[in-house]
């Protein structure tokens, strides 16, 4: 089993790929200081790009080094819900950080899969589950999942509206599902309904619209 600092040096290494001077710091998040996340430190994210490293930061985004304000806001929804997960199967669909999944597993869930296509994001959330002392079991495909779980988290996942596909899919592969969105307006689809609302911020601050802040959740 690989240490704590093996799998920080891992997801260093990652983000350094393609951002060769990037750097990790532990954040405890604002809205549940409860749990830490490894996440890109802010200092560095200032310096000058050259073109080449641009390229690589738009071909290959280290969406799992930052803790989406969608994420964190659901991982909050958990841990004051702890009813929703205790005993379950959760599966964190497009888990970036692994913040949601780790909400999960500290809110009671008996089983926790973390799963994205991306396994820079599979190390994060492997890294970032051992700092906050949980399990995660790891997933690259949905389509692998063998029989549906208790409950599907999505968080963020709608920022590209391609994506809407995915969104009757959910309701195939889980008893429950839960969505957390901050950016898609007019959110209308079957079988699903608003449950509610949080404010919350990307962790580190990107300085986003003020309309981008405010996390809803629909549920089916």
């Amino acid at each position: 089993m690989l240490t704590a600092s093996t799998e920080r040096q891992q997801i260093l290494a990652n983000l350094k790929q393609t951002l060769p001077h990037g750097e990790l710091r532990k954040f405890p998040l604002p809205l549940l200081p409860e749990l830490c996340l490894w996440l890109i430190d802010p200092d560095v994210m200032g310096a000058r790009l050259s073109e080449e490293t641009i390229s690589a930061v738009f071909e290959e985004p280290a969406y799992w080094s930052f803790c989406w304000a969608s994420g964190q806001a659901l991982a909050r929804y958990l841990w004051e819900h702890p009813a929703m997960v205790a005993g379950k199967t959760v599966l964190d669909f497009g888990c970036g950080s692994g913040v949601a999944a780790i909400a999960a597993a500290r809110a009671g869930a008996a089983r926790v899969i973390a799963c994205d296509l991306d396994a820079y994001a599979l190390d994060a959330a492997q890294a970032n589950a051992q700092l906050n002392g949980v399990q995660l079991e790891m997933l690259d495909d949905l389509f692998a999942l063998d029989e549906p779980v208790d409950l599907l988290l999505a968080a963020d996942v709608l920022y590209d509206w391609d994506n809407k596909p995915l969104i009757p899919l959910f309701r195939q592969k889980a008893k429950r599902v839960i969505i957390a969105d901050s950016r898609v307006r007019n959110f209308n689809e079957p079988g699903y309904r608003h449950t509610g609302s949080m404010q919350a911020v990307t962790l580190p601050d990107l300085g986003e619209f003020e309309e981008f802040k405010t996390v809803n959740f629909y549920q089916a």
